[in-house]
């Protein structure tokens, strides 16, 4: 298996939104649950009050006060009791696929048990690195649709590039960002058009499918997920296809938590969770 390298990975202008917003959440963290007032959050990221304001008011559309109580340990707990979503109820309700990004639509083809066990045998994987809102996105591709998401923010871009292709081991993978800028697009500007390529196992296939039945802005359980797959005693296994999903963000399994209120775990970094957390929740209050 050939790993692309990455020799250089630059810091441009693009990733400084989500950087200052990281240094953030450290602060936050590092306050022990505390409010930080803005002109302290401020001399913590290095901004003078003013620019933090308007730097938060742009990437989340709320106050950085009212961010930080998005980005506490107890906003897990409050979504639980104020966003619950009941899964069984959703797909009752035919609200399967109401979990997408705002206006962004998805459609999904799912690859075959049989495809899935060669490992991307015979498959063309194009690949390139985007800003997002979460730091740097390694967005991954084959003919049929977006098959690839990571985030680079807390493993190290090469890791997560070693992370995805080992995935699909047998696949051929071809750097070529151009041919993906526009499904790039459709991602982190929130519209357009995405298809996704689902590349798993039939189990894993029907937890994604089930996260995918999460609105914006809400959670769910494990549990939940167990019961609405058909499996409410396979809680464990639920974790780890949660845990293997390939195209976080858009099959949201940041909507995922333990049922004592916990966030339980994240692929890409607690830190990473928690800001998408904080960013669906901000830009769908109202």
């Amino acid at each position: 298996m050939n790993v692309p390298s990455i020799d250089r990975i630059d810091s441009p202008e693009g990733h400084y939104h989500y950087q200052v917003i990281r240094r953030a959440i450290d602060a936050i963290d590092a306050a022990g649950g505390e409010t930080l007032p803005l002109d302290r959050l401020a001399e913590e990221v290095g901004l003078s009050p003013a620019h933090l304001q308007r730097l938060f008011s742009k990437w989340a559309g709320v106050s950085p006060k009212r961010y930080q109580q998005f980005l506490t340990l107890d906003h897990a707990r409050a979504l639980l009791r104020d966003r619950f979503t009941t899964l069984e109820t959703a797909n009752t309700l035919g609200l399967s696929g109401t979990g997408r990004l705002h206006d962004l639509f998805l459609t999904w083809e799912a690859m075959s048990p049989g495809e899935y066990a060669r490992g991307g045998e015979g498959l063309t994987i194009r690949w390139g690195w985007f800003d997002s809102p979460f730091d740097l996105a390694l967005v991954m591709a084959t003919d049929r649709g977006i098959c690839g998401l990571a985030f680079a923010a807390e493993t190290g871009a090469q890791a997560a590039m070693t992370d995805m292709i080992a995935r699909w081991p047998d696949a051929t993978f071809v750097e070529d960002p151009m041919s993906l800028s526009q499904d790039a697009l459709a991602v982190f500007e929130q519209s357009g058009e995405a298809r996704l390529h689902m590349i798993g196992a039939p189990f894993q296939i029907k937890v994604w499918e089930a996260l995918m039945a999460i609105p914006t802005g809400h959670v769910t359980t494990y549990s939940e997920i167990a019961g609405a797959v058909g499996k409410p005693r396979a809680v464990r296994a639920v974790g780890t296809a949660v845990g293997r999903n390939p195209v976080s963000w858009l099959i949201p399994c940041h909507r995922a938590m333990r049922k004592s209120g916990g966030l339980g775990g994240y692929h890409w970094g607690l830190p990473v969770k928690r800001a998408m957390l904080a960013y669906e929740a901000a830009t769908t209050e109202g």
